[in-house]
């Protein structure tokens, strides 16, 4: 609306129109410009005019009042609007946002500000008068950038008219990283194996972890934590980008047969932070290693006589390896009379006299103690031990001939050697010491050796008197003979005259008690006679020193030895035995299995010539035939 007050008035009518019609033109021409280049306070803007006017000259003054209406919808500056904020920021703080311009005045310009819903932000609004109102964003939820990076906001300008206008900018909300997140492992738990012996260089397991910021502050380097040991670092590391841990130096499962590692995460931010974990490396054990043989306790040398079971050795055996790799299994390489016994201490053994030993066959062995383990390939190592079998006296001396037969001429010299014997011993040293001497017993009766003596070291006989061919009564007897049969009558003379020629008869002193119980002597005749029972089985020679002695004040004595040699006849019946019997036999038996063993004892003797010859044993069997 356009109200014009002309300041000075005419006298012509006329002239007053004229003036009137051209003052409005030139109004309406300011109002234009006034309305595009002004603002307005409240609803109406006042201009004055100056006009002046030609033919005639004259001067008015015209008043101009511009009326707004709503004809402008508020609007801002830019229709997107980008705000860079730290997610570091507290709640609390306030952005002052640019204001929406709205040409109309007054009430028609912008009267409120709107702000889209959002938990993080809400809409503050400071009104500063003459300057209108000023949107402020206010945070009012801490940022998280790792949650939501970006906000979108649409902040709506609203003015006053009936209807109102409105006008908006969008605005966006960037959240600006910090470095609040540390690296997190993508596993709770790392745990890998390795085989002992890996080349290096071996990839063991590749760790990871992710971080949450951007930038330098989510790049992740890798590296091992300070704790870590240095022997630790010489057998592994760790590539810092890829977090690949390899194998840098010689992992031996013996040595150590698992570790624990502990890594680190970090990022690189200014202040970086870090995260760590540990990673378990369990060795898996190779057959790397061959069994040790160790010989603790050892006997140089074995009695021969050691029974089976004796003690000769104890072995132990070490595997460094593990499992079926460290299991050991020890043998002796040779086919000997000596065994391995596990003991009950693991690894150990002990090496056992098998069978019965004999120095004389051999007497020494040398055994080869293999020790193999399980693995695959097994792996085996050995070791020789050398056993020296020592003599003990178990052998008796063996004369070179059995028996010695040898001849003695009749008027040797007392004290010459007749003969020599000769005896080895197959035992060594002084067990093999050979010591000759005659036997006397003396218990049944002096013998002809009486009068033989013997080097005891070399076995030369010699003879302690000349010998007469004469001098050795022999009669054969047979057994079971009737009592008082005269077995035999010797003769002896003396050249001297009355009692010194008169002989008697008897037996010598060395005659056992025995000897009379079964033989008697006529002292006057020299008859021999039985006086007990002659049994054969029970003996069958005898041997008795007769004695002729004369009856002079200081009597003479003569020795003669009679031998008396038993012949046995059949009185004995054959005596059966049974030593082994099967009370059953098994129906599918083989032909020739064995049922009974049967042992027959009986007498039988038979002469040839001088010499008497008997049997007395034989084994039957009872077999089965079909």
């Amino acid at each position: 609306m356009i109200s014009v007050s002309i300041m000075e008035q005419r006298r012509d009518e006329r002239r007053i129109a004229k003036g009137s019609f051209v003052s409005c033109v030139i109004a309406v021409l300011l109002w234009r410009v006034a309305s595009a280049q002004l603002r307005y306070s409240g609803n109406m803007c006042s201009i004055n005019l100056k006009t002046v006017l030609e033919n005639p000259l004259e001067i008015h003054y015209i008043g101009v009042e511009v009326v707004d209406i709503n004809d402008h919808a508020p609007s801002f500056p830019d229709k997107e609007k980008t705000l860079d904020i730290s997610e570091s920021v507290l709640p609390g703080v306030r952005i002052p946002l640019p204001p929406a311009r709205d040409p109309d005045s007054g009430s028609f310009s912008t009267q409120q500000y709107k702000l889209s819903p959002n938990e993080y932000f809400r809409l503050d609004v400071k009104d500063k008068g003459d300057d209108g109102k000023v949107p402020i964003l206010v945070i009012q939820k801490s940022l998280d950038r790792e949650a939501a990076g970006t906000h979108s906001l649409v902040l709506t300008a609203v003015d006053g008219g009936k209807p109102p206008k409105s006008g908006g900018v969008n605005i966006m909300v960037n959240v600006l990283d910090i470095n609040d997140n540390a690296p997190v492992f993508s596993q709770d738990v790392y745990s890998v194996m390795l085989d002992e012996n890996a080349p290096l260089g071996t990839t063991i397991i590749q760790v990871n972890a992710s971080d949450l910021d951007e930038g330098p502050n989510g790049d992740v380097v890798y590296s091992f934590s300070s704790i870590v040991s240095r022997r630790l670092l010489n057998l592994f590391d760790i590539n810092p980008l890829t977090g690949e841990i390899i194998v840098k130096g010689l992992i031996d499962y013996e040595q150590k047969d698992k570790y624990e590692i502990e890594i680190q995460a970090s990022d690189k931010g200014i202040a970086p932070l870090s995260t760590q974990k540990s990673v378990h490396i369990k060795i898996v054990d190779v057959n790397d290693n061959a069994p040790e043989i160790d010989i603790t306790s050892f006997l140089n040398s074995v009695p021969e006589d050691s029974r089976p079971g004796t003690t000769v050795a104890l072995i132990s055996v070490n595997d460094l390896d593990s499992g079926l790799n460290g299991k050991v299994i020890c043998s002796i390489a040779e086919d000997v009379p000596f065994a391995l016994s596990p003991s009950l201490q693991e690894r150990m053994y002990s090496l056992l006299v098998k069978s019965p030993l004999d120095r004389e066959k051999q007497s020494q062995y040398d055994l080869t103690i293999v020790a193999k383990d399980a693995g695959q390939p097994p792996l085996s190592s050995q070791k020789t031990i050398h056993v020296v079998v020592s003599d003990v006296n178990d052998n008796s001396p063996e004369f070179s001939m059995s028996p010695y037969s040898f001849y003695i001429t009749e008027g040797n010299d007392p004290g010459a050697s007749v003969f020599s014997v000769k005896a080895f011993d197959r035992d060594e040293n002084e067990n093999a010491r050979i010591s000759y001497h005659i036997f006397r017993n003396g218990s049944d009766d002096r013998k002809v050796t009486s009068f033989l003596n013997i080097n005891s070291e070399n076995g030369q006989i010699s003879a302690l008197k000349s010998f007469d061919f004469e001098d050795v009564y022999s009669v054969l007897l047979n057994e079971n003979s009737p009592v008082g049969t005269t077995v035999l009558q010797v003769n002896a003379t003396d050249l001297d005259d009355g009692q010194n020629g008169e002989v008697y008869y008897s037996f010598g002193n060395s005659v056992s008690n025995k000897l009379f119980t079964l033989f008697d002597i006529n002292s006057s005749t020299g008859d021999i006679i039985v006086k007990g029972l002659i049994d054969y089985e029970q003996k069958d020679r005898y041997e008795i020193e007769i004695e002729a002695s004369d009856k002079g004040l200081a009597p003479l004595t003569t020795e003669k030895s009679v031998i008396i040699k038993i012949v046995d006849v059949n009185d004995n019946a054959p005596e059966i035995e049974v030593t082994s019997f099967s009370s059953s036999i098994p129906e599918d038996s083989r032909p020739g299995t064995t049922v009974n063993n049967l042992n027959i004892q009986y007498g039988l003797t038979y002469s040839t010539g001088n010499s008497v010859h008997g049997a007395e044993h034989v084994c039957c069997f009872l077999v089965c035939v079909s």
